[in-house]
């Protein structure tokens, strides 16, 4: 049982980054050309991972029986179950129902912790998160190669696959845009398999991590795969993922390079970088500055603490984030003055100038509420002892996986090496939940939550 539970949590690590594509052209097998992505083909990832956690709960039962052990819990496990019992209280509390908003909610912000919950219980051989790391980085690769393609690939080629004749837009009822541009320019952003160029951006940060984490043992064909990665994250243009990948490689290379080594380093990559910027600003200053985008990360945290605020017990599960671009109108806003003329034949998107509403005129749109930062979602939607909750269980997490592969000095090296990778991509992504809904992505979460359990997994059953 645990070989089979092994290779299918293999399998899933290595399809998981396909999964907007492979959904997409899979609809469009069956349902035709502009359709949603199809419920019962978009759940293959729940179902495999519900395989997987029925297997390991089997494993951790007959354990119990088979030794005469009593469960044991820690303080890990009293968070997440402290955190789901509050969700679903206050989401009764407001809904009084179990409502397809409740339903979103849990599989965006529970899913993944009931896996690690789940899957920490068990174990796992001392081969597994090698295998694991290889996987990740040959999808990574097959990844990169085909968003490079990509972005020379007109739009027409996308919408035979079973993309969206939009681009740059999420659509709750529509099939998934196939890039993104910089707002105002014709610039692409790398978006790959995925459903968009900020997930791509951040679910690299985790391949990132396993080759930068193999030092010295790292071949030519690694560090071509490295430079490889580092050139598709820049091509996301997810600012997010940048200071991601930038933390990760200071850490890197603060912990194993020599201090003159560093400084020799970091002096030119900071001059060159300093070059790069006016030359980008020089081109396309939209490319950093972004002034929609940009003043949006710095309004909606803002209205994100207002709503909190105003509503210190939350507002309930899927209220907030990606949950609630699920069961919200597709939004546009434009500026004051702008032309909306071209969406009249998309009445199903609601369009705003400025502060208006200029389509439908026959409705009141109710627009998702995004705040831009995960953490801003969880207390919108759990409140502030939610958020406190929240905030407590990662920076534990955190700590211990941090603690397990820098500070101990009897861990073999192969042991520090895995347990690297994954702290290294858990501070990432945890950087990146500052700006973005970083742990929405299936890829991303149900990824880096199966790791950490394999790393953690002897903690809870000593």
């Amino acid at each position: 049982m645990q070989l089979l539970r092994q290779r299918l949590t293999l399998l899933l690590l290595a399809l998981l980054p396909f999964h907007a594509f492979a959904v997409t052209v899979g609809t469009l097998l069956l349902a035709g050309p502009g359709n949603s992505p199809l419920g019962a083909l978009a759940i293959w990832k729940e179902v495999l991972l519900l395989f997987v956690l029925g297997i390991a709960s089997l494993e951790y039962i007959h354990a119990l029986f088979t030794q005469c052990k009593k469960p044991k819990i820690d303080i890990l496990d009293i968070l997440i179950i402290a955190l789901l019992i509050l969700g679903v209280f206050v989401s009764y509390s407001q809904f009084s129902t179990l409502n397809s908003q409740f339903l979103y909610g849990i599989r965006y912000d529970f899913v993944p912790l009931i896996a690690f919950v789940v899957l920490r219980r068990v174990q796992w051989s001392d081969d597994f998160l090698p295998k694991a790391c290889k996987v990740i980085v040959w999808s990574a690769a097959v990844v990169c190669a085909w968003g490079i393609a990509s972005m020379y690939l007109p739009q027409e080629f996308f919408v035979r696959l079973g993309y969206s004749d939009l681009h740059s837009l999420y659509r709750a009822d529509g099939p998934v845009a196939a890039f993104q541009q910089i707002g105002g320019t014709s610039i692409r952003r790398l978006q790959s398999t995925m459903s968009g160029p900020n997930q791509l951006g951040l679910w690299l940060i985790i391949p990132l991590s396993i080759l930068l984490s193999q030092g010295k043992k790292a071949g030519r064909f690694s560090a071509a795969i490295t430079l490889f990665v580092v050139l598709c994250i820049l091509l996301t243009l997810s600012r997010s993922a940048w200071i991601a990948a930038l933390v990760i490689v200071s850490i890197v290379a603060f912990k194993k390079l020599p201090r003159q080594a560093i400084k020799r380093i970091f002096g030119f990559c900071g001059c060159m970088s300093i070059v790069l910027l006016f030359a980008i600003h020089a081109i396309a200053p939209e490319v950093i500055l972004r002034a929609a985008s940009t003043k949006d990360h710095i309004a909606r945290p803002l209205h994100a603490l207002q709503i909190i605020t105003e509503n210190p017990w939350g507002l309930g599960l899927g209220s907030a984030g990606p949950a609630s671009n699920r069961v919200s109108d597709t939004c546009i806003f434009l500026p004051e003055d702008a032309d909306a003329s071209w969406a009249q034949d998309r009445p199903s998107l609601c369009v705003f100038t400025g502060q208006t509403q200029v389509q439908p005129k026959d409705r009141q749109c109710l627009c998702p509420l995004v705040p831009e930062n995960w953490y801003l979602q969880i207390g919108i939607e759990m409140g502030v002892l939610g958020l406190a909750i929240y905030m407590l269980l990662m920076v534990l997490i955190g700590k211990r996986l941090f603690v397990s592969s820098f500070a101990r000095k009897n861990e073999t090296t192969k042991k520090q090496n895995n347990g690297a990778v994954v702290a290294l991509a858990f501070l990432g992504v945890c950087i990146a939940a500052l700006f973005l809904h970083a742990w929405e992505d299936s890829a991303v979460a149900y990824t880096l939550w199966v790791l950490i359990a394999v790393l953690l997994c002897c903690k809870s059953n000593k």
